[in-house]
């Protein structure tokens, strides 16, 4: 199974502060290295090392961008105007633990792209076509930036074709997304949480002059991905369209469980210097809720449907993730003799299993309920027995273990053995409980 990440988004987000706590995680450097190599796009070294924030270790992932690809993301005197604040507030860096540099010498095989003035979503997909990293990634990268291309459209009034990019096409902001999908994929995070995006206030400087916080894109993105925008008294801007557009293209929740454990930190530096300190907190985190977790119950009383429909739907159910489907008999009104469907699943399937009993019966209603359910800890495992190996579901319990040989692999060696399906079954629960 893949891992939950957590995103912490209290001082807004971006994707170099989003690269570099994904880095803090553990993401494989190597991997980045061989994405980054290939990368078809020029002016740019990366540098990854550790900076204080607060007093704080942190990670910092830092795009180093020469003359001709300078964009001043990172300028608070550019972006806020003089006088800010806290300009020039960070905290010096530490000795690099690891300083990786991507020079670009040319010596790639294959052709390098280099309209940077006019870099549009035929471009990128060109880019992301010639770099080197998985399918998975690649599609991570992918929907990151049709997600910024339908934002900058929709804050232009032209299409998504006719986007020519400030904010994708810079330098920076490719690196820093590659970089995000392909720190993803080697940590394999399946699901992320981000409850809310904080984000600042005021005005900011862009190319066209200056705009409202949060920027016109971040709130397109946030409107069409129905992203949650927590506002703070900062004068500033704290989340990107780049975050804004990686944290709509990898959300899968903004619920965290009601107890979870933390397997891994990590802490990424952003480079704007606000009244908070700049950091993204990154998480890899199960849920402990095991004990106590919900549920979700469907009911529909049906008699006007046959017993082969009946039986289509429950194979319908089951394969498309149902925990259990059963049948009771009922009398409805007018003493009719009917079948009362009830459906278990997860509360995020409920639509879906909705949308089948619908499609596949005749009803007209479906009552649902959310259940809270207790369930011991369980874990799958095999074991060898004289017939061929079995698989066992294993239970604890507070003063132990129980063993349940699964269905399927009784069944499968009581045809091969010729015995019959008790005694495999005892069989391979015996051999469980002598090696625990």
């Amino acid at each position: 199974m893949g891992k939950c990440l957590y995103l912490e988004c209290m001082s807004g987000i971006s994707g170099d502060m989003t690269a570099a706590a994904l880095l803090d995680l553990g993401a494989d450097r190597k991997a980045l290295e061989r994405a980054l190599r290939s990368l078809p796009v020029d002016g740019f070294s990366v540098s990854i090392s550790r900076v204080k924030k607060s007093g704080l270790d942190v990670c910092d992932f830092d795009v180093r961008l020469d003359a001709a690809h300078e964009n001043h993301d990172h300028d608070m005197e550019y972006l806020f105007g003089g006088g800010h604040p806290l300009e020039g507030a960070e905290e010096h860096a530490h000795d690099h633990i690891h300083d990786h540099e991507h020079d670009h010498d040319h010596e790639h095989t294959h052709e390098h792209i280099h309209p940077h003035e006019h870099r549009g979503m035929k471009e990128i997909m060109e880019i992301i076509g010639q770099t080197d990293m998985t399918e998975r990634a690649k599609n991570t990268a992918v929907r990151i930036f049709e997600i910024l291309a339908d934002a900058e459209a929709a804050a232009h009034g032209v299409s998504r074709d006719e986007v020519h990019f400030h904010e994708v096409g810079a330098v920076d902001s490719i690196v820093d997304i590659v970089t995000a999908a392909v720190c993803l994929d080697s940590l394999d995070v399946t699901d992320v949480i981000v409850p809310y995006l904080c984000e600042g206030n005021g005005m900011v400087r862009c190319q066209h002059g200056l705009i409202p916080i949060p920027v016109p894109a971040v709130v397109n993105i946030a409107q069409a991905h129905s992203l949650i925008l927590k506002p703070t008294e900062i004068q500033g801007e704290l989340v990107t369209p780049t975050g804004a557009a990686i944290v709509a293209a990898i959300r899968t929740s903004d619920r965290l469980p009601e107890r979870f454990t933390i397997r891994k930190t990590g802490l990424g530096a952003g480079k704007r210097q606000y009244e908070r300190p700049s950091i993204l907190r990154a998480m890899l985190i199960e849920d402990a809720s095991a004990a106590g977790d919900e549920i979700c119950k469907l009911e529909s009383n049906i008699d006007d449907c046959t017993g082969e429909m009946l039986g289509y739907l429950m194979e319908r159910l089951f394969a498309a993730g149902a925990r259990d489907v059963h049948y009771t008999p009922v009398f409805m009104k007018k003493n009719r003799p009917a079948w009362q469907l009830n459906v278990i699943c997860d509360p995020k399937d409920r639509e879906r299993m909705e949308e089948i009993i619908f499609a596949e019966t005749t009803t007209i209603g479906i009552r649902r309920i959310s259940m809270q359910r207790t369930v011991l800890k369980r874990e799958s495992s095999s074991v060898s027995t004289p017939f061929g190996e079995a698989a066992v579901k294993v239970c604890r319990l507070a003063d132990g273990k129980r063993f349940y040989p699964e269905y399927d692999s009784v069944k499968a060696l009581a045809r091969k053995s010729g015995r019959s399906f008790q005694e495999i079954y005892e069989l391979v629960r015996r051999e469980a409980e002598k090696e625990r």
